[in-house]
Order: structure tokens, then sequence, then C-alpha cells
């Protein structure tokens, strides 16, 4: 089975994508910020990270960044609302970081789980 790693400060966003991803048989480990989900990445076990870019404690760039020095081809799904400046500024980041998708909060969530399982092939 394929796992994911689902990093999310928002609940119940978090709540929503974790249940939509099961439904297509994914494994979900979930985090509510980036400190939490460098605790939870096994990476012989995490096929594909989705992180929200803006959260407490650790951001998902940084997470991103540590996360790519232990599993350089681990596969990324970055999402942001961007705050006050707007997601593409971290958006674009993330993409030069190495996430092999990027998504600006609101989003369409079918073709948000069309690109999971494109990402994962």
């Amino acid at each position: 089975m394929t796992s994911i790693l689902l990093v999310e400060d928002n609940s119940d966003l978090r709540a929503m994508l974790k249940s939509s991803l099961e439904k297509r048989r994914y494994i979900v480990i979930e985090a509510s910020d980036g400190r939490e989900a460098l605790k939870k990445f096994k990476p012989l076990l995490v096929d594909l990270v989705i992180t929200d870019l803006l959260m407490p404690e650790q951001d998902g760039i940084g997470l991103i960044m540590e996360l790519k020095k232990v599993k350089p081809e681990i596969r990324v799904i970055a999402i942001s609302g961007g705050g006050k400046a707007g997601p593409a500024n971290y958006l674009s980041i993330a993409e030069t970081l190495g996430a092999d998708a990027v998504f600006a909060k609101p989003f369409n969530l079918n073709q948000f789980l069309d690109k999971v399982a494109e990402v994962l092939e």
C-alpha cells in the first residue's frame, strides 16, 4: 500500500483530505506541522509528502528542505493559502526546492486527487 504523510495545521482541511485519500486506498499519516512531520517521517515507508507551507512550529519550506536531505527522491505536493502575501511566492519556492506539484488554496479536490495519483505513478 502507498503511504502519504499529510502535513496541515488546519484540522478540518486535514481531516477532509485524509478521508478523501483513504477512499482512494492510501495509508495516511497525519501531522499538524513540520516539526511533528519530521518525527513521523519514515524514509522507507512514506511514498509522498503533502504539506501546507505556512504552519506554526516549522513551516513547509523548512520541512521540504529537511526531507530532501534525508530522502532526496521523496515526492512532495505543496499546498498554501499564502497568508497576507498570497500563495504564489511560497509555492514558487516549494517548486524550486523540488516539489512535484503545488496547489493554491482553495483548490479543486478532484484535480488534487488526480495529481496525487499522477505523482505516485
